[in-house]
């Protein structure tokens, strides 16, 4: 039988205090790199969670909603001061869709990086479920 998390998003109001969460629930006590490649490794099966299972993320309209279009601006933001200069055209349009309301969000990122490790996603065989609660 797989296992079984969950993650409650009213603990969720970044995408930092995902990754808190996600250490939480999911690895406990252990380091991680706490970014998004980090985080679709950890759902490759890093960190002991190679056997697959079911994550259910509680609380998800009020995440869908912390994690919208404001943090996805942040986020992007944030990149945009570290990224290299050829980048920077492509991450400012980001910026300026996501200040529009327009374009996929954190959440939105999370959700999908999280389906493409489950059933029809290109990782599938890692054998991810997710439910939206």
């Amino acid at each position: 039988m797989k296992s079984k998390y969950t993650i409650d998003g009213t603990r969720i109001h970044s995408l930092e205090t995902f990754y808190d969460e996600i250490s939480r629930v999911l690895i406990p006590n252990q380091r991680w790199g706490r970014n998004l490649d980090a985080f679709n490794d950890i759902l490759r099966g890093g960190f002991g969670t190679s056997e697959g299972f079911t994550l259910t993320w509680s609380n998800a309209a009020e995440s869908r909603a912390r994690l919208g279009y404001q943090e996805t601006a942040r986020q992007l933001e944030l990149r945009l001061a570290q990224c290299h200069p050829d980048n920077r055209g492509q991450l400012s349009q980001e910026i300026a869709d996501a200040h529009a309301g327009i374009g996929p969000t954190v959440f939105d990122w999370l959700v999908g990086i999280i389906r493409n490790h489950g059933p029809g996603g290109d990782e599938a065989e890692d054998g991810i479920r997710l439910v939206l609660d």
